[in-house]
């Protein structure tokens, strides 16, 4: 009985790795193989608006809004969305308003008593009120790595066909095990959704650096079909609007913006917790193939664990896990490269596994999860 046992687990421990190896090499490596092309910024014409969408950031927009207002790029401007803030923002930004009259645009959100607003209401009127076509999104929270950010992004607006720019945000390099944590769902994030997108099924991007057009905004009804959802004012309409056509990358260093992480697991959780529930929005078939993807990764952890309380065939079972571990290797180092995240790459042993099991649980508390604000 015990060997018909191990034979059963073991076969899915064999499929599950298999699975993998397919989204490894096939889909994330694709990201990984992909060569940075550049284009030429010397005739870049269109205007643009940078959204930032602010509760309770003024310790950050102190920190960053200067890098977004001083970029080297033509003709742009700067709005933030001062959501409902009672940290001192609303004084501060009228300070900036006096520093960069011309550049910098402030929507103030009032408090309302019984009603709470969510991000998505705040992108909405930063969207409303901007001026331009272009609309480029950044949080608070982050700096753009130079002043080349803006030019970067846009740059693929030159060819008529793109709607949307998918850019990425690293996570800040900090000491700690929580950080390699957070840096390492951030990289797998990343090199999944662009590496999903360069296989021609653009599912998601990220609001820290994100730029799409205003009248695909307006077209596609803004977030009028996932307004009740709390999270995916990025992701979400994303996945509703982008195609293998019209979506474009841009991942060159000069183009990241970088975000400050949590400090503590629990600041940490309740971020991803109030992120739950996006996911569920998407497309049918993208559902279908990352349900597949995270749970064959799972599964081969979880019969990894089964297989090794069994004892039998131990040589085989520790072959295929650490030959899992080197196609990892292997195929993410150059994108570790790409995303500043290089560090990272002897960390895979422990951030991959704990990833699977965090995310598992998260998930299960998700099923009892009560509606959430934004901040």
């Amino acid at each position: 009985m015990e060997i018909y046992i191990f034979y059963v687990i073991f076969s899915v421990f064999l499929l599950c790795f298999f699975v993998q190896t397919y989204f490894v090499i096939a889909v994330q490596g694709r990201f990984s193989r992909k060569k940075l092309t550049t284009t030429s910024n010397q005739t870049l014409t269109n205007s643009v608006s940078v959204i930032i969408c602010a509760r309770n950031e003024r310790k950050n927009l102190a920190l960053n809004l200067h890098f977004v207002l001083n970029q080297n790029y033509p003709n742009f401007e700067v709005i933030v969305v001062n959501d409902c803030s009672f940290d001192g923002s609303e004084d501060f930004l009228k300070e900036f308003l006096n520093r960069y009259p011309s550049k910098l645009k402030v929507v103030t959100i009032e408090e309302h008593p019984r009603h709470k607003t969510s991000k998505k209401f705040a992108a909405t009127l930063g969207i409303k009120a901007a001026a331009n076509e272009i609309l480029l999104f950044t949080d608070a929270d982050c700096k753009p790595e130079s002043d080349n950010w803006i030019s970067k992004m846009v740059n693929h607006y030159q060819n008529p066909a793109i709607d949307i720019v998918l850019g990425c945000s690293p996570y800040q390099h900090k000491p700690g095990f929580l950080n390699k944590i957070i840096r390492y769902e951030t990289f797998l994030t990343a090199i999944n959704y662009f590496g999903f997108a360069l296989s021609g099924m653009p599912y998601m991007g990220v609001g820290r650096n994100l730029s799409y057009k205003k009248s695909l905004f307006f077209k596609g009804k803004g977030f009028a079909s996932h307004m009740h959802i709390p999270s995916g004012d990025d992701d979400l309409f994303v996945n509703q609007h982008a195609n293998k056509l019209n979506v474009a990358l841009e991942y060159s260093l000069d183009a990241q913006t970088v975000s400050q992480p949590k400090n503590t697991f629990v600041s940490y959780w309740i971020q991803k917790y109030r992120h739950l529930g996006a996911g569920k929005a998407y497309k049918n078939s993208h559902k279908a193939i990352l349900t597949l993807q995270f749970l064959s990764g799972l599964l081969f952890y979880f019969t990894l664990i089964g297989l090794l309380v069994i004892k039998v065939e131990i040589v085989a079972i520790v072959s295929i896990f650490f030959l899992r571990y080197l196609l990892q290797l292997i195929f993410y180092y150059k994108s570790f490269l790409k995303l500043q995240s290089k560090d990272l790459a002897w960390w895979i042993i422990i951030t991959d596994p704990f990833y699977y099991f965090f995310t598992f649980i998260l998930g299960i508390f998700g099923l009892f999860k009560k509606k959430a604000r934004w901040k």
